[in-house]
């Protein structure tokens, strides 16, 4: 192990796998779906390529993850260990939505918040047919605009036009739209804000908080009011 405790604490036995830098964020994206390298590099833009190959391999020897090989093609999967890890995952996420709320600058990715939100689209409430969602971040001083791409054979992210027609677009700062998908303020107080715009036919606009479908973790109570800290 990198890191070893000493003690014969549980706890501290877990840990010495887990406070890796990066490995629960790896378990994260697992649990959410991701099966290959690629897929899981798209959840953890940040993380070197090398070190993802290096926490699946610490992950596969710890028996937490289990590697196969379909063909040409390598996919991970949790077992039945790793998935013991999802409530522990959740509960981790729901107290960093109730007591650690502030973003930073770095914190803010237009590339990580596209990814998260196509893995959560609301595919029944979705017209049938393709539908194409735009994303404008004015502020941003490249890539201001992304795509969300939905069919019936799924759901895609794109960083170029992808030439369809589409039926709603959001315009926002890439802060408020992070918040609003994090459930730190709803739709409806941002679009009064004016910080965020809903442009394009009608109907679609008021459908879409209910396609873009909030995580259970973001539906997380916040706290009626912060703790104060005696400095």
């Amino acid at each position: 192990m990198p890191s070893e405790y000493g003690q014969f604490c549980p706890v501290a036995k877990a840990m010495e796998l887990l406070d890796e830098r990066w490995t629960l964020l790896v378990v994260r994206e697992l649990m959410l779906g991701s099966r290959h390298f690629n897929a899981l590099r798209r959840g953890v833009p940040r993380m070197s390529p090398a070190l993802l190959s290096k926490r699946l391999q610490t992950l596969a020897r710890a028996g937490v993850v289990e590697r196969w090989q379909e063909g040409n093609r390598v996919s991970y999967r949790l077992t039945d260990a790793g998935l013991e890890l999802a409530p522990i995952v959740e509960a981790v996420g729901r107290w960093g939505v109730r007591w650690v709320p502030e973003l930073g600058d770095r914190d803010l990715d237009p590339h990580l918040l596209l990814w998260d939100m196509h893995r959560n689209v609301d595919a029944e409430a979705v017209p049938d047919g393709r539908t194409a969602i735009g994303f404008e971040f004015p502020e941003l001083p490249a890539q201001r605009c992304w795509w969300i791409v939905i069919t019936g054979d799924g759901v895609d992210v794109c960083d170029v036009d992808p030439g369809f027609p589409v039926r709603v677009t959001v315009r926002s700062d890439l802060r408020t739209l992070t918040r609003v998908w994090r459930g730190d303020v709803d739709w409806a107080t941002a679009l009064r804000s004016g910080s965020l715009e809903l442009l394009g036919e009608p109907q679609a606009c008021r459908a879409l908080p209910r396609w873009l479908a909030l995580t259970d973790v973001a539906r997380t109570p916040r706290p009626s009011r912060r703790p104060v800290v005696a400095v």
